[in-house]
């Protein structure tokens, strides 16, 4: 408004006088409504920032804040959802307020919080501002409104006898429950916290002694009621440690899977959430009788590995075919096994596939001994892959060229798909074409989804990696920014950039 009446002053000639007085009274408004602690909404999610920020603490029991970006597009995809769970829990009549933030515009209250990433959602209780209890449920509308109704009500459904114990131990295909000789103890209280965190599943409570006696109990113990596999797992509480909550939310979400685990599009984020270490996978094509038979023999070694190895069956031809390229297979290959190191991605593979249960619990025993190689992944080299400015690696030419001791190796690590290695190339095709005539210096690429390195992992794209000559293989990560002159100025420093230069591009 200020730059529209400054614009128009000379047109307006001795109206300019009560522009500039409407002008100041709106700033004076602006400047009134942004110090004021009046709380406004938005799509029934509350709008806040430091000068209302406490006010919103005092007034509701319940209040979880998204810090966003408007920028961000995960923030942007998030909107409707935290929008539509604010709606539902109003309706429901749950003590429990959405609000959000502008943490690009509100830093002190981003400073506060320590929030580094969009969006962040945080939830206060009770209007306590130095502990605020970070969310972990699914970013859509039903699991922000189950997670908040666990935090708004008892964690638990507290079981009284043994008729609504078995109701409600058979009311679901997996449901927990905890036994405890005093609920007001330490071991149940961690287990409500437990309780209000995995909102995927249904938890109950017991203290009655009919009910121990029931279930076969005789002291504190969490039990895991399932409709498969095994029908009662229990946890016993240890009486000197007490109830850990990280160990029992591992054990559950280990022993709530199935011993054998088909990949599908429902399953897939359960077998990728479990946190198991090493995923073994048999591949089959369930048209094939004689393929499906290999899962006894498949379920038969699971048990010996339970919650270090997660055992899944993947179907060639069905929800499993999209990841056959990651193992760099087809679909005639089933049926085959491979074992997954999921920290780093190494795959093993057996030197013929053999499926009876003792030759399987063999080789898995050997991988986790330490006994097996890792089977590389390796495209083959293309017949021009040294003529252009840019080199084109693959696994099995990349010791040579990268260990080169008379050359200068800067290495950019791609995948295909990637925007930013999209958006990078031409600037690597640059610096190439510069350094082409160079016999020290050698500039290269990779496709990292199609090779596999022993010793390297690339955990994003793009990774650029120098390698200098000289003995020892060394290797320095480059992490400035990505244009041709910071790179220039990196290779003639000798794989570092001049101090002035060398600030982590944002």
């Amino acid at each position: 408004l200020v730059l529209s009446l400054a614009w128009l002053g000379p047109v307006l000639g001795d109206e300019q006088k009560d522009g500039e007085v409407v002008a100041e009274e709106e700033k004076e408004k602006e400047e009134d409504e942004v110090l004021s602690d009046e709380i406004k909404e938005e799509d029934n999610v509350l709008v806040l920032h430091e000068h209302n920020f406490a006010r919103a603490l005092s007034e509701h029991r319940l209040l979880l804040v998204e810090f966003y970006a408007p920028w961000c597009g995960h923030c942007q995809r998030l909107a409707p959802a935290f929008a539509q769970a604010a709606a539902e829990l109003r309706n429901e009549s749950i003590p429990a307020q959405l609000g959000k933030v502008d943490a690009t515009a509100q830093t002190a209250l981003a400073n506060e919080f320590g929030i580094t990433s969009y969006p962040t959602l945080k939830l206060f209780r009770d209007g306590n501002r130095t502990h605020p209890i970070a969310y972990t449920g699914r970013m859509d509308t039903k699991g922000i409104v189950r997670w908040m109704q666990r935090r708004a009500g008892p964690s638990a459904t507290l079981l009284q006898d043994t008729d609504t114990a078995d109701a409600f131990v058979n009311s679901q295909d997996l449901v927990v429950v905890g036994f405890f000789k005093d609920l007001g103890g330490k071991a149940a209280q961690a287990f409500y916290e437990v309780a209000a965190d995995m909102v995927d599943m249904p938890f109950g409570v017991a203290e009655a002694v009919e009910l121990f006696q029931a279930y076969g109990l005789s002291s504190d113990t969490v039990c895991l009621f399932k409709k498969f596999d095994d029908r009662q797992t229990d946890f016993p509480v240890d009486p000197e440690q007490g109830l850990d909550t990280a160990e029992l939310t591992r054990l559950l979400r280990i022993h709530s899977l199935q011993l054998v685990m088909e990949f599908t599009n429902e399953t897939s984020n359960q077998i990728f959430s479990a946190k198991i270490p090493h995923h073994m996978l048999l591949f089959l094509n369930k048209s094939s009788s004689e393929q499906l038979s290999l899962q006894d023999s498949f379920r038969a070694a699971a048990g010996a590995f339970r919650g270090e190895v997660l055992f899944v069956v993947v179907d060639v031809n069905g929800h499993g075919a999209d990841v056959l390229p990651f193992f760099g297979m087809t679909p005639t290959d089933a049926p085959t096994l491979r074992l997954v190191k999921m920290e780093n991605n190494r795959k093993y593979q057996m030197d013929q596939d053999v499926f009876s249960d003792t030759a399987i619990r063999t080789f898995v025993q050997a991988v986790l001994d330490g006994k097996v190689k890792p089977r590389l992944l390796s495209a083959e080299p293309p017949e021009d892959w040294d003529t252009r400015p840019v080199k084109v690696l693959v696994g099995k030419t990349f010791e040579q060229v990268a260990y080169d001791e008379t050359k200068n190796v800067f290495i950019k690590f791609y995948a295909p798909w990637c925007s930013h290695c999209q958006a990078m190339a031409p600037a690597w095709e640059e610096l190439a074409e510069r350094y082409k005539d160079r016999e020290d210096i050698v500039i290269a690429e990779m496709d990292a989804t199609a090779n596999e390195l022993e010793n390297i992992t690339i955990h994003g794209f793009p990774t650029l990696h120098y390698f200098p000559a000289g003995p020892g293989r060394k290797m320095v990560e480059y992490k400035s920014t990505r244009d041709v002159e910071t790179f220039s100025k990196f290779l003639e420093n000798g794989g570092t950039l001049p101090v002035e230069e060398s600030v982590v591009s944002k």
